[in-house]
């Protein structure tokens, strides 16, 4: 009786020390051919550049980088929900050097807000590189527009989390977005909203909810796989006078060179 009853003690022990482990531990890593087996050589070899591609999407055009039906990985519903007039698509993979980075890099990574700050972009209007976003902060909430510090590091990843932002974009002024993040069997999915109207000009430009971007983020056996996809539905009178694929473009892919440099540092 004593020693059966510590074997299942024990037997209790292990069960929770398996799963705390966590499913990093127990999932072998994918190859990229694995995820997009449509993509030409040419393709990758841009896709494992620095910057990786981007390209800009009118409302008939089809995607371009179509993940396997077994990969589990849908952007397009999640962004389609806002009802899209543009959209935007990007894939990149982010080589391993010195080490492998795994889903706690990757969220620690999008612990931090404040590295969005001044990121470059070049304006053809101005005819010069200039920051997207001059600030950039989390806030306590939906309703509390108070600013708060990014969190340390952190040692471990929730299954979940939100978190709301505010970015001062340069085109727009201040904007407002709600945070997604959630962790799936092999990566991470990041999604941004806009909770508030998005103003050109004292005009609405995009309405609450109609602009989303989402990012995938997943360790592969080449490096991190980061694609991601952003849409939105501008209203006409800011389409006239603003070339929306490009903003999106570019908006996106801040919010990529983000993440991208944010794991990059890691390596020192």
């Amino acid at each position: 009786m004593f020693f059966g009853k510590y074997a299942k003690l024990s037997m209790a022990l292990m069960f929770i020390l398996f799963f705390s482990i966590g499913i990093d531990a127990q999932t072998p890593l994918r190859s990229f051919e694995e995820l997009f087996p449509t993509i030409t050589q040419i393709q990758k070899d841009e896709v494992f550049s620095p910057e990786g591609i981007i390209r800009s999407i009118r409302r008939h055009e089809s995607l371009e980088f179509i993940p396997a039906t077994a990969s589990g990985i849908d952007l397009i519903g999640a962004v389609s929900r806002t009802e899209p007039s543009f959209l935007a698509e990007s894939l990149l993979v982010i080589p391993y050097t010195d080490r492998m980075f795994d889903k706690l890099d990757i969220y620690n990574a999008l612990g931090k807000i404040g590295g969005l700050k001044g990121r470059l972009y070049h304006s053809h209007t101005r005819g010069e590189e200039v920051p997207l976003f001059e600030e950039a902060t989390r806030l306590e909430g939906s309703s509390r527009s108070n600013p708060i510090p990014d969190p340390p590091a952190a040692s471990t990843v929730p299954a979940s989390e939100t978190v709301h932002i505010r970015l001062k974009d340069i085109n727009f002024g201040n904007t407002y977005y709600r945070t997604d993040m959630s962790v799936s069997p092999y990566g991470i999915n990041y999604s941004l909203t806009n909770t508030r109207n998005i103003s050109y000009l004292f005009f609405p430009a995009i309405r609450e909810g109609r602009f989303s971007a989402i990012l995938y983020m997943e360790p592969l056996n080449e490096g991190v796989l980061v694609y991601s996809m952003a849409g939105a539905d501008a209203s006409d009178f800011v389409s006239n006078r603003i070339h929306i694929p490009s903003a999106i473009s570019k908006r996106l892919a801040v919010f990529i060179a983000w993440i991208s440099d944010g794991l990059r540092e890691m390596r020192n």
